[in-house]
C-alpha cells in the first residue's frame, strides 16, 4: 500500500531529479550508467511519491492542503514561499514522473552512441525537476522561479546538439520568444504583489486565490473600466501563451523539433508546453473573479477563448501541410493547446486539465513512436522518404497507431475521444459565442486528415528510400515504453467518461460522481464521430488507397492547390512576417543603439575623456612648476639661508664673546650718538 505523502514533503518530487541533475553534471563522460541511472531510480521514486500525494489528496479533494515558511526576511517582512496539495498538484505530478520516467527509459536505447550522453540525462534531470517544482509551488514567486529554469533546461536540450547551426538557432528562437510572453507573467506577478502584499497562493483566508484578496481585486478598476484582477490574470496569461506556443508566440514550438526525439517527448507531452495550460488552471479562480462584475468591458476568459481557438484552428491547418515527421506532431500539439485554452477559456478547467493528461500519454507515444521510426530509418524524418514501414516496425507501427487513432478522436476506445469530447461539450455550452465551438469541430476534421496522412505516408506503401528499406524494428529498451504509453492512451480515457466522470468530480473537490446519459450530448457527439470519419476517409482516399510511389511525387493537395500547399508548408508565413516586421524594427532598434553608441556616448566618453586628460595636465603643469616649483625655491632660500648661518656657528667661545663686546660698543655708540640729538 502507498505512503501517504503530506503537503510538507511535496517538496521531494522535485528535489530527487534535481539531485540526479547535480550527480550528472559531476559525471564524467564515461559514467553513463551511473548517470542514467540516478536519473531513472529518482524520477521513479518521485513517481512512488507522486502516487503517495495523490492518495492524500485524494482524502479530501476539496483541500488546499499547504506548508508555508519564509525564505529569507526583507526588513520587518519576510518573503514566503510554500507547498501545496491538491487534485490539480497530485495528478499533474504522477502524470509528468510517470510520462518522463518512460522517456528516460527510451533515451537509454535512442541516445545510446551519443558521446554526450551524461550531459543528456543530466539536462533531463533538470528539466522534470523544473517542471515538478513548478506545479507543487504554493507561490506564484516560486512557481516564476522554476518556470525559468524550465526555460533554461529547454534551452539547453533544443539546442543539445549545437555543432548544427539549426539546433543552435531554435534553442535561442525558444528561448528568446518565451521571454517575451514572460516578461507579461513578471510584471502581471508583480502587480499582484503591490495590489495583495503576497504571492501565496493560499495562506488561511490571506492568499492571493482566496475570497479576501479577489475581493480587494475586483472593487479595482484600472483605466477604462477593465478590473485589476481581469488586468493581472491577462498578464500572467501572456506566460501561458509563450510558455504553451499559443498565437502568436507559436513560432518557437515547431522549430524545438530540432532537438534529440525525447526531448520533443518531454516538451510536447510532460513538461513544458503544459506549464501554460497549468498555470491558467492554476490561477483560475482570479482570472474569473469579474465574471459576476457586469459593463466590465472584457473579460480575461474571453481572451483565452479567443487565442485558443485561433491556436487550435491554425496549428492544424497549417500540420496538413508539413513533411517532416516531428513537424507534423509539433503543429498537432501547437492545436491541441489551442484546445485546451479554448476549453479554459468557456469556463471549463476540468475539461482542459482532463485533455491535458490524456494527451501527454498519447502524443508522447506519438513522439517516441516517431523517435523509433526516425532510430530505425537512420535518422530520416521526411515521410515522402519514408513508406512501407509497419511490416519492419510491428510494434511501433501498432503503437503509433493508438496513438494516432487518440489523437484523432477515434470513438469510443480511445483516451483522447473522450477528452475532445468534454471540451466540444464545453464550447456548446458558452453563451457568449458559438465560433469557438465551430472552431473546434474544423479541428476536429483535421486532425483526422493530418494524422491519417501522417500514417499512410509513413507505414504504408512501399519504401522510398535505401534508408526505408533496410529498417528495423527498435530495442526494447525503446519498444516496452511503446507499449505501456498505448495502454493508457486506451485506458486513461473511462476516468472521465459523461457516464463516470471520476477525474473531473475529483479535480473539481468533490467525492460523489454525477454522471450522466450519453444519450444527453448524443447529437454533437454523433456530428463530431461523423467528423472524424470524415477527415479520417480522406486522408485516406488521398494517401492511403494510393501510396506515394516516389519520393519526389507530387502531393495530392498541392497538386490540387500549389499555392495554398506551399503557403502551409511554409508555415503561412508567420517566420517571414515577424521576421519582416519585429526582425526589421529590431535590427532598426539595434543599428541606432550602435549608432548611439558610437556616434554619442562613445563621443561625448572619449571628449569626457580628453577634458579629463587635459585637466591633467594643466594641473601637473601648475603642481609642478607653479606649487612645487615654489615651494622648492622657497625651500632652497631657506637652506642657503640656513647653511651661511650655520658658518657662523663655530663652537668657540672667545669668538661669540667679541662678537657679543663688538655688538654691545655699537649699540652703546647708537644710544649716545641718538641721545645727543
Amino acid at each position: 500500500m502507498l505512503m501517504s505523502v503530506t503537503a510538507a514533503h511535496v517538496w521531494l518530487i522535485p528535489a530527487l531529479p534535481l539531485l540526479a541533475a547535480g550527480i550528472g553534471a559531476l559525471t564524467p563522460r564515461v559514467g553513463r550508467r551511473l548517470a542514467a541511472g540516478a536519473a531513472i531510480v529518482a524520477l521513479a521514486v518521485s513517481f512512488l511519491l507522486s502516487c503517495g500525494a495523490l492518495v492524500t489528496a485524494l482524502a479530501d479533494p476539496a483541500a488546499h492542503l499547504v506548508h508555508n515558511f519564509a525564505w529569507f526576511d526583507l526588513g520587518d517582512s519576510a518573503v514566503r514561499l510554500g507547498w501545496l496539495l491538491d487534485p490539480l498538484t497530485a495528478f499533474m505530478c504522477v502524470m509528468v514522473t510517470f510520462v518522463g520516467l518512460l522517456i528516460f527509459i527510451f533515451s537509454t536505447g535512442y541516445m545510446h552512441e551519443d558521446a554526450n550522453f551524461t550531459r543528456f540525462f543530466c539536462f533531463l534531470s533538470l528539466f522534470a525537476a523544473a517542471m515538478l517544482g513548478l506545479i507543487v509551488a504554493n507561490s506564484l514567486l516560486l512557481l516564476f522561479i522554476c518556470w525559468e529554469l524550465v526555460g533554461l533546461a529547454s534551452y539547453l536540450l533544443i539546442g543539445f546538439w549545437f555543432h548544427k547551426p539549426e539546433a543552435a538557432a531554435a534553442g535561442k528562437k525558444a528561448f528568446i520568444t518565451t521571454r517575451i510572453g514572460d516578461l507579461g507573467l513578471l510584471l502581471g506577478m508583480v502587480w499582484l504583489y503591490d495590489a495583495t502584499g503576497s504571492l501565496l497562493f493560499y495562506d488561511g483566508g490571506n492568499g492571493v486565490l482566496e475570497t479576501n484578496a479577489l475581493g480587494a481585486l475586483t472593487a479595482q478598476f484600472t483605466i477604462g473600466g477593465l478590473a485589476v484582477s481581469t488586468a493581472i490574470g491577462l498578464l500572467i496569461f501572456c506566460g501561458a501563451v509563450g510558455k504553451s506556443g499559443q498565437f502568436p508566440l507559436h513560432v518557437w514550438l515547431p522549430d524545438a523539433m530540432e532537438g534529440p526525439t525525447p526531448v520533443s517527448a518531454l516538451i510536447h507531452a510532460a513538461t513544458m508546453v503544459a506549464a501554460g495550460v497549468f498555470l491558467v488552471a492554476r490561477v483560475y479562480p482570479l482570472m474569473t473573479a469579474d465574471l459576476p462584475l457586469t459593463g466590465v468591458p472584457l473579460h480575461a476568459l474571453t481572451v483565452v477563448a479567443a487565442i485558443g481557438a485561433i491556436t487550435a484552428l491554425l496549428g492544424a491547418v497549417i500540420a496538413v501541410g508539413q513533411s517532416d515527421i516531428k513537424r507534423i506532431l509539433a503543429f498537432s500539439t501547437v492545436s491541441q493547446l489551442g484546445y485546451m485554452m479554448l476549453a479554459l477559456g468557456v469556463g471549463s478547467w476540468v475539461a482542459a486539465i482532463f485533455h491535458l493528461l490524456t494527451h501527454a500519454f498519447f502524443k508522447a507515444l506519438l513522439f517516441l513512436g516517431a523517435g523509433s521510426v526516425i532510430h530505425a530509418a537512420h535518422h530520416e524524418q521526411d515521410i515522402r522518404r519514408l513508406g512501407g514501414l509497419r511490416r519492419p516496425l510491428r510494434v511501433t507501427f501498432a503503437t503509433f497507431a493508438i496513438g494516432m487513432m487518440a489523437l484523432a478522436g477515434v470513438p469510443f476506445l480511445f483516451s483522447g475521444f473522450w477528452s475532445k469530447e468534454a471540451i466540444l461539450h464545453a464550447a456548446h455550452g458558452w453563451t457568449v459565442s458559438p465560433l469557438p465551438l465551430y472552431v473546434a469541430l474544423a479541428g476536429v476534421v483535421l486532425t483526422a486528415f493530418y494524422m491519417t496522412r501522417l500514417v499512410a505516408e509513413t507505414f504504408f506503401g512501399t519504401p522510398r528510400s535505401e534508408t526505408a528499406e533496410h529498417a528495423h524494428e527498435s530495442p526494447a529498451t525503446m519498444t516496452v515504453p511503446l507499449v505501456v504509453l498505448a495502454i493508457f492512451a486506451i485506458l486513461l480515457g473511462f476516468l472521465g467518461t459523461p457516464a463516470w466522470p471520476w477525474l473531473q468530480a475529483r479535480l473539481e473537490g468533490r467525492t460523489e460522481i454525477h454522471g450522466h446519459s450519453l444519450a444527453d450530448g448524443a447529437g454533437l457527439m454523433g456530428l463530431s464521430i461523423v467528423l472524424v470519419a470524415l477527415g479520417i476517409g480522406a486522408g485516406w482516399a488521398l494517401y492511403g488507397r494510393r501510396p506515394r510511389a516516389r519520393a519526389a511525387a507530387t502531393d495530392p493537395i498541392e497538386g490540387r492547390a500549389p499555392k495554398l500547399f506551399h503557403a502551409l508548408r511554409q508555415r503561412l508565413g508567420f517566420d517571414e512576417l515577424y521576421a519582416a516586421t519585429v526582425g526589421r524594427i529590431s535590427d532598426g532598434l539595434a543599428a541606432l543603439a550602435d549608432w548611439l553608441d558610437r556616434s554619442v556616448w562613445d563621443g561625448t566618453i572619449r571628449f569626457l575623456a580628453r577634458l579629463g586628460v587635459f585637466a591633467g595636465v594643466v594641473n601637473r603643469e601648475a603642481d609642478e612648476d607653479v606649487i612645487n616649483g615654489g615651494f622648492d625655491a622657497g625651500s632652497e632660500g631657506l637652506r642657503r639661508g640656513a647653511n651661511a648661518y650655520s658658518h657662523a656657528q663655530t663652537g668657540d667661545a672667545h669668538g661669540y664673546l667679541r662678537v657679543v663686546a663688538i655688538g654691545f660698543v655699537m649699540l652703546v655708540l647708537v644710544v649716545m650718538l641718538g641721545g645727543g640729538r
